[in-house]
């Protein structure tokens, strides 16, 4: 089946359209200690003005400013840390 010009045309917009509005996967890593054990605290999207998260098993559920801004509640803990893995390629490239 062909597209006609006006369908790819669409298509071609609806395309460009997701690139550009669609967010940014990431996860947020706990680390404990050195090089000794890490687990996924929760999976996150990014948008240019805030991020939502949900931990792995989807009880826990928040939104922030920033991806970097939420990393802070999960480095808690003693000889624990937390930092962001971006699990995509940026939008840009």
């Amino acid at each position: 089946m062909s597209l006609t010009t006006g369908q790819q045309q669409y298509e071609e917009f609806v395309t460009e359209l997701l690139a550009d509005e669609r967010p940014r996967l990431f996860a947020v890593l706990r680390e404990f200690g050195t090089h000794q054990d890490a687990e996924v605290a929760a999976w996150g999207m990014a948008w240019p003005d805030r991020a939502e998260l949900v931990s792995p098993n989807g009880r826990v559920r928040m939104r922030s400013e920033s991806p970097e801004r939420a990393l802070r509640v999960f480095g808690r803990g003693e000889d624990v840390s937390a930092r962001l893995v971006w699990v995509d390629a940026d939008p840009a490239s």
